[in-house]
C-alpha cells in the first residue's frame, strides 16, 4: 500500500508501506479521507522533530472502513464506518486518574508521537474508534476531529442562548468555533483579516470584523451597547490576539484560549482583576465532544461543504500542502487515501 512520509525539511515522499495486522484489541481502518490541519503544518515546517521519528506518517483527521480487527475486539466488525479520536493517554498520571485523559501528563499524540492516517490503511487501538452513521459522507466524517475541537471549546466556554460572542481567527477552528456557537444560541461575531476567510464567514452569516481596518474593541463596546461581550475565543495563536482578548469581555466574561501559544506572552492581568473575568484553557476534545460533533454533522444543520476547499490524492499530497502554506484562498484541504 501507499503512504506520505515527511522527511524533513518540508519534503514528503510518497512510498510503499506494509499493513501493519491488528492486535489484541486493535482495529485496522482502511483509510477514506484524511485532513491537513494546523499541526500537520507543524510537523512539515520541522517545529515538530522533536516529536517525530523520520521518515514519519502525519494525519489525525479522518474516515474510513474497519477492514480487519484483531483478537479482543467485540464493539466493532468489518464494514464500520468509524472515525477516530487519536489520543492515547498512559491512564495511570494524576490526570488520567482524575478522568481527564484528553490531557494525560505523558499524551501520545496519534500522527506525531506515532504513525498517522495519511496511508492507505491504518491501524489503531478499537478504543478509540467512533462510529459514523450511514448518512454521513466521508468527506465529513474527516471533519468530525477538528469539529469536536470546537464542541469542546463550546462546552469549556459554557455558551448559552443569547449571548454575545467573539471568535478571533477565522481559520478552520475558528470557523468551526463560530457555527457550534451559533448552535448554542449565541450571537456570533468573528474578528479576520484574511479577505477569503471574511468573504466566507459573511456568506455564512456572520457579522465578521477585520481588526486591521477597525478597531475591534470600539467594534464590540458600539455592539454591545458598552456592556462587552459575554465570551471570547482565542484561536490565533499571536501576540495581538492575546493582547486585544482581554479588551472585549464584559464584568464576569469568559475568555477561552484555543489557540497554542509555543512561548508566553504579555496579558493585560489587571483586566482580570478590574472585571472579574475568568480565563479557561480549551485542549483538544473528550468523547463527548466527538459524540456531540457527529452528531452536529449528521444533523445537517452545519454548512460544512464550505469548509472544504480542496480534495487531492494522497500520491498529490504536497500539493495540499502547498496550498495551505499559502494561506490565501484556503480553508480545509482533505486528502484521498484510497482511489
Amino acid at each position: 500500500m501507499q503512504a506520505a512520509y515527511y522527511e524533513g525539511e518540508k519534503k514528503i515522499r510518497i512510498g510503499s508501506c506494509v499493513r501493519q495486522q491488528p492486535g489484541h484489541g486493535e482495529v485496522e481502518i482502511k483509510v477514506a479521507y484524511a485532513g491537513i490541519c494546523g499541526t500537520d503544518m507543524h510537523v512539515y515546517h520541522g517545529n515538530m522533530d522533536n516529536r517525530v521519528t523520520k521518515p514519519h506518517i502525519m494525519g489525525h483527521e479522518m474516515s474510513g472502513v474497519v477492514s480487519s480487527v484483531g483478537e479482543g475486539v467485540t464493539d466493532f466488525q468489518v464494514g464500520d464506518k468509524v472515525t477516530v479520536m487519536p489520543l492515547d493517554p498512559c491512564g495511570e498520571c494524576p490526570a488520567c486518574s482524575d478522568g481527564c485523559s484528553h490531557i494525560c501528563h505523558k499524551l501520545n499524540f496519534m500522527g506525531i508521537e506515532t504513525s498517522g492516517a495519511f496511508q492507505a490503511y491504518w491501524t489503531v487501538p478499537a478504543r478509540t474508534l467512533h462510529r459514523l452513521p450511514d448518512e454521513l459522507s466521508f468527506e465529513f466524517g474527516a471533519l468530525i476531529e477538528p469539529l469536536a475541537v470546537a464542541c469542546h471549546d463550546v462546552r469549556m466556554g459554557k455558551v448559552v442562548p443569547g449571548e454575545y460572542a467573539v471568535v478571533l481567527g477565522g481559520g478552520p477552528i475558528g470557523t468551526l468555533i463560530a457555527l457550534v456557537a451559533r448552535e448554542a444560541g449565541a450571537k456570533v461575531v468573528v474578528s479576520e483579516i484574511n479577505p477569503y476567510r471574511i468573504q466566507l464567514l459573511q456568506e455564512l452569516g456572520f457579522e465578521t470584523c477585520n481588526p486591521i481596518e477597525q478597531d475591534l474593541a470600539d467594534f464590540v463596546e458600539k455592539a454591545t451597547n458598552s456592556r462587552g461581550a459575554d465570551i471570547v475565543f482565542e484561536v490565533t495563536s499571536s501576540v495581538p490576539g492575546a493582547e486585544v482578548m482581554t479588551k472585549l469581555p464584559r464584568v464576569r466574561g469568559r475568555i477561552v484560549v484555543v489557540g497554542i501559544f509555543s512561548k508566553p506572552v504579555p496579558v493585560d492581568l489587571h483586566r482580570f482583576f478590574w472585571r472579574e473575568l475568568q480565563l479557561i484553557g480549551a485542549r483538544v476534545y473528550e468523547s463527548e465532544d466527538f459524540e456531540k460533533a457527529i452528531q452536529l454533522a449528521a444533523s445537517g444543520k452545519l454548512p460544512l461543504d464550505r469548509i472544504i476547499t480542496e480534495v487531492f490524492p494522497l500520491e498529490q499530497i504536497e500539493k495540499g500542502f502547498s496550498l495551505m502554506e499559502s494561506g490565501g484562498s484556503v480553508m480545509k484541504v482533505l486528502v484521498k487515501c484510497n482511489g
